[in-house]
């Protein structure tokens, strides 16, 4: 498959580092990083790629900046706070209509006089927008993130917006006052329709709010739970216990591919009322979530006596903790099914594991975020024998 160029990518932008190789070099590349990190614990399955590697992503991010025409957004060159504009055609990795409704909205803010936030000094107002996209729904929101909680002219921006982009079915104000290198504040307004949008995954319905996680990559997402809920042989009985559960996605597909009954765990208040509302939403009425740290839970949890059957985590890069394993290993599953975002520390919480008395029986590596360095990898635990 041949290469394409960026316009963006002889200024050091640090979207896709790996667009200057054929994407068959990008998934031999990182197939060898898989197997030299994990391979030593048990086989590592060929990786599985992308048909079409080219705008799968469900979400996009532009931050503002006051250029020499005017107000901008674009993305961040490397290592650095420098925004560069976004080209005209858009970026190759982004949903095309994400990218027309991202021109959109900087044209509607344009049109308001409103200025672009400057980090150094504190002033302006607006630091960046944020679009998401509901690929089998077609429904798209639009989060403008603010540096105040006022926003003077916000019904000429979303008149303006769905002037241009009358696909647009929701928009959202966020006002983020900190100095942090965090896009979304607390502060949320809805300014036009629900405040969220609805896509489809694995057969389920699921809503998705500004500050929701869910995976960028759909098509690829669904081959990465279809491996998970094969890993967790799961028999119609028993409960699954789903760490770092997010807006219930996985755990809700367990349920659908057989599980007998749930239990999600997961910090982000916003993500744990999605989670109870999406199973409320796909019929789902033996699953029960739960709002705290995964450690602090898992290890309470242990302690009360919980014994689930199959124990799913699906972690920040940063992966889990030892006292987490710790805790799960005295809660005895029959399987684990860790889903990874960073197969270093993969790699690293694999020895603990085994060091636990579990045992690793393969990887299967796939690639959700065609063009840059990143791989997810599901990975099966079963005690050892």
């Amino acid at each position: 498959m041949s290469t394409r160029k960026c316009p963006l990518q002889s200024r050091s932008c640090g979207g896709c580092p790996l667009l200057h190789l054929p994407y068959e070099e990008q998934l031999a590349q990182k197939q060898q990083k898989a197997r030299a990190l994990l391979e030593r614990y048990a086989p590592v399955a060929p990786i599985l790629g992308q048909a079409d590697p080219w705008h799968y992503r469900n979400k996009a991010i532009a931050t503002f900046t006051q250029g020499w025409d005017g107000l901008q957004a674009g993305i961040y060159a490397a290592g650095t706070h420098r925004v560069l504009p976004m080209p005209e055609e858009g970026c190759l990795l982004q949903d095309e209509v994400l990218n027309q409704t991202l021109k959109a909205a900087v044209d509607a803010a344009r049109a308001c006089r409103w200025p672009a936030y400057h980090e150094d000094r504190g002033t302006g107002l607006l630091r960046h927008v944020l679009v998401r996209r509901g690929v089998h729904t077609g429904q798209v929101m639009v989060v403008l993130v603010t540096a105040s909680d006022r926003l003077p002219g916000s019904r000429n921006f979303v008149a303006a917006l769905r002037k241009a982009a009358p696909w647009v079915t929701t928009v959202v104000h966020n006002c983020n006052p900190r100095h942090t290198s965090a896009v979304l504040g607390k502060d949320v307004r809805v300014l036009y329709g629900p405040g969220h949008i609805l896509d489809t995954l694995c057969g389920l319905k699921f809503s998705i709010s500004a500050s929701s996680f869910y995976q960028v990559n759909p098509a690829q997402t669904e081959v990465l739970y279809n491996k998970a809920m094969g890993a967790a042989a799961l028999t119609g009985k028993g409960t699954v216990l789903d760490a770092y559960c997010g807006t219930g996605t996985i755990g809700l597909c367990a349920v659908s591919a057989g599980a007998g009954r749930l239990i999600g765990v997961e910090r982000t208040p916003a993500a744990v009322r999605d989670a109870a509302a999406n199973a409320a939403r796909n019929g789902i009425r033996n699953a029960r979530f739960f709002c705290a740290d995964a450690t602090e839970w898992i290890v309470q949890a242990a302690k009360e006596g919980l014994r689930p059957d199959v124990v799913f985590l699906d972690p920040p890069r940063a992966g889990t903790t030892p006292e987490f394993i710790a805790a799960v290993t005295a809660m005895a599953p029959k399987r684990i099914v860790y889903v990874s975002c960073d197969p270093e520390t993969l790699a690293r919480d694999i020895a603990l594991f085994t060091r636990r008395g579990w045992q690793a029986t393969g990887f299967q590596p796939v690639d959700l975020f065609p063009h840059t360095e990143h791989l997810e990898t599901v990975c099966t635990l079963v005690p050892e024998k």
